[in-house]
This record gives C-alpha cells, structure tokens and sequence, in this order.
C-alpha cells in the first residue's frame, strides 16, 4: 500500500495544486520512484489511499499503470468516500479489504529510489512472529532525535540509546489493525482518522516488531527546501 492522501501543507504553495506525490523529483512524479521499485521487485499490485486533489493521483496512476501490462493499481478514496483523509493507521484499515494478510506499506512522500522491495523480505517477516517490520534509516537534520531503537536480536525498542528515524517503508501484517491492536473497525467504514505510531509503540511493547538499518539513498520529502535540494544540479540521479 502506497499512502498518498496527505495535504502537506508544509510544502505549500507548491501542493496547493499539485498533490505532493505528483510533485517532480528528478524529472518524474516523487510517488513514480517507489512504485517502479515495487516493480521491479515483482510486487505488481499497489493499493493507493487518496484525499487531497486525489483525481489527479488517480489519473496518474492509472496511466501508469496501463503503461505496464501485468501492473494493478487499486485506489482507496478516503477523500471521495469522507471528505477527509483517514491519517496512516486510519486509511489502511480502510483499504484492509483490499490487502492480503501481509502487504508493505509505504508513503508516496519519501524518496528511496534504490530501495530493494524483495521477496526474500517477505518470506522471512512470513516465518517470523512479529506484526511489522520496519526499515529504519540514520536521523536526519530535520529528525535529531529518532524514533525507534533497534536491540541486539532486531527487534524494535521504543527508546534506545541510539535512535533511528522510521523510513516510513515497513512490511505488516493485516492482524495489526485487527482487534485486540486495533480500535478501529476492520474496514473503517466509520471513517476514523488514526495515526500509525501509538499502534506501533504498543506492538513494539508487547515484542513483536522488528527492525533493520537501512543506508541507502532516502529523503523524506517534506519542505519545499528539500524538493530544491534533490533536483539541484548537482545532485546525482540515480537513474543516470
């Protein structure tokens, strides 16, 4: 599941029009770089939670993916269906009819152009116990302080001594936003809109999230000022 409803209202005026996956990074949509990671990984099924300016998503990814025979894009209108995005707990459990029992997760606002989506990944968070596991990176300026530990044997910590900053791409099990770890109605047809991390934290509490490093290129795409950043001149397209 790509997530691709928020606002994002710190990069305005730039979203104000444009929904911040659609906005150029590197001559492509920023949203496009993961979906063709997926791709490549052989993970051709992507579900696509929409609010703000959601048609224009829509139409992007529906011509993408009729560019790509063999590509299913499926979308989830939290804007259409509420009026309002469902935040990041709260809109998978309204696309959870829409997954299969283990699925990744990740946000169409981050930029990991290199990232490694593999079967290999799943097959071993399959053979595991755990509920999520998340691909943590070094904290950026932006993030000092981190959000996750990771102890000895991999799995997460909710406070370590060092910290690292949740890439925002994790692979989950549908059991998590399913009672008893979840209070909101598998489905959410009520529309709840319920963040991701105090689910998180309390899996994390009870042992069963795992976690890694991950070093490889990534940005979390917040500020207009970072969008300048990675299409500088000088920056290095990894495509090139």
């Amino acid at each position: 599941m790509l997530l691709a409803a928020g606002r994002g209202m710190r990069m305005r005026p730039l979203t104000d029009h444009t929904p911040k996956p659609l906005l150029a990074v590197q001559g492509q949509p920023l949203m496009m770089w993961l979906l063709e990671a997926l791709q490549r990984g052989g993970f051709t099924r992507v579900v696509v939670n929409t609010a703000w300016l959601g048609e224009q998503i829509g139409e992007r990814c529906t011509e993408w993916a009729h560019e790509r025979p063999g590509v299913e894009i499926v979308l989830s209108h939290e804007g259409q269906d509420f009026g309002y995005a469902l935040e990041t707990a709260g809109g998978i459990s309204r696309a959870l009819p829409l997954l299969g029992d283990v699925f990744w997760v990740l946000a169409g606002d981050a930029y990991a152009p290199d990232f490694a989506f593999t079967q290999d990944c799943v097959d071993r968070f399959v053979a595991s116990n755990c509920l999520a596991h998340l691909w943590l990176v070094p904290n950026p300026p932006q993030h000092p302080r981190g959000d996750f530990g990771i102890a000895p044997n991999g799995r997460a910590l909710n406070t370590a001594d060092e910290q690292f900053t949740y890439s925002t791409i994790g692979l989950y099990r549908r059991e998590l936003f399913e009672p008893p770890w979840c209070e909101v109605l598998p489905g959410n047809p009520q529309g709840t809109a319920e963040p991701l991390a105090p689910l998180l934290r309390r899996a994390i509490d009870a042992g069963r999230v795992s976690a890694e490093l991950y070093t490889g290129a990534w940005t979390d795409v917040g500020t207009p000022e970072r969008l300048a950043a990675l299409n500088a001149p000088s920056s290095i397209s990894p495509a090139g």
